[in-house]
């Protein structure tokens, strides 16, 4: 086990030794087998390790009465019927991300990325200590799903794209073949980009072939690792499609419901050891792979414009009430958000030192 995984392991048994946690009665409840498909490779950092780095959390805290089996993308299902999957009761568990059902639950979105959202300690903090969480459970519970959802994996700041071309103005957009993800989406679309919407997986093919002209995906580290930069030479930044990226864990309902308080509690204090865990790797991780970009790859670093950036914000709030006009759960998770916003705007808008040279 790495060294980061053992520090934190040593923060959660003492957290759990204070939920009353022992092996001796770990052996007296009935054991659980979380079966988990992942839509994203194991092998990826952060983004993948996370799921072995909780099977490790999850079955060391448990005193051995839940175990985890890992199933990589593709293996038992397609990355997109994971959540489907967990309703019916074909798995147990799964690590997803919602956006994958946008096209049954518009609000599914909010819970990958907000564009020109806060940054990541806020939208946690809406998640545990606004209504976030709340709704994410509620939307889910009112469109039929048979999961408990829990928040699972933050990631730092995306890259805004890998580009074959010179993006300097609206123009240079329209007709641009590109995978782009969630509501980020949504607005390269309507100022004139050909949008789609593919799993990891498949991205770099499609960029190789010249199926696409661009793509976001992830981090720097991760994208590095899919290896865009040996097709797209333009990284752009920064993030304002995701400037905090969130994934998600589900539970069935009825595997939740036959768990023991104990063991409960265990998978909410994992969950949440999980979201320091990637909140922190993630951050980490980024700067020696932009710098190995530019000095080894050749990539080719660009900033969009403050002309772009508005652009891109004012586009946003046009599809953002555009959305909420046609859903009205759309609309209540917008508008919580707002207000969420909107409280914390006193503080965040005097506590931060300016953006680093």
């Amino acid at each position: 086990m790495r060294s980061t995984q053992k520090i934190f392991l040593v923060a959660l048994a003492i957290t759990l030794i204070a939920l009353g946690t022992s092996s001796w009665a770990a052996d007296k409840e009935k054991k659980v087998l979380l079966k988990i498909p992942t839509a994203f490779s194991t092998t990826l950092p952060t983004l993948g390790d996370v799921v072995p780095t909780f099977k490790d959390f999850l079955e060391s805290s448990s005193g051995g009465s839940i175990k985890v089996k890992i199933y990589e993308p593709g293996k038992l299902m397609p990355a997109f019927e994971i959540l489907d999957a967990v309703s019916t009761g074909k798995v147990n568990a799964g690590y997803t991300a919602s956006g994958y059902a946008v096209g049954k639950i518009k609000a599914a979105s909010f819970y990958v990325a907000i564009p020109f959202g806060q940054s990541l300690p806020y939208y946690i903090s809406w998640m545990y200590f606004g209504n976030g969480g709340k709704l994410y459970q509620e939307m889910y519970d009112q469109a039929g799903y048979n999961v408990k959802v829990f928040p699972f994996c933050f990631l730092a700041p995306e890259t805004a794209g890998w580009f074959r071309k010179e993006i300097n103005t609206p123009e240079d957009l329209k007709g641009v073949k590109i995978r782009f993800f969630g509501l980020g989406g949504k607005v390269l679309s309507k100022l004139g980009a050909s949008v789609t919407t593919v799993p990891g997986g498949e991205i770099f093919p499609a960029l190789e072939k010249g199926a696409l002209d661009a793509t976001e995906f992830s981090t720097p580290a991760i994208d590095t690792r899919v290896g865009f930069y040996k097709v797209a030479k333009y990284n752009y930044f920064p993030s304002w499609h995701q400037p905090a990226t969130h994934l998600e864990l589900l539970i069935n309902k009825d595997t939740w419901n036959d768990m023991s308080p104990q063991q409960k509690s265990i998978i909410e204090v994992c969950t949440r050891a999980i979201n320091l865990y990637s909140l922190a790797k993630s951050h980490a991780e980024q700067g020696s792979v932009v710098r190995e970009n530019v000095e080894k790859h050749g990539t080719q670093n660009r900033i969009w414009s403050p002309e772009m950036l508005e652009l891109f914000q004012k586009t946003w709030f046009e599809v953002a009430e555009e959305e909420a006009a046609q859903d009205a759960f759309f609309k209540k998770v917008w508008e919580d958000y707002k207000a969420f916003s909107d409280q914390c705007r006193p503080y965040e808008s005097v506590a931060h030192l300016p953006r680093p040279k």
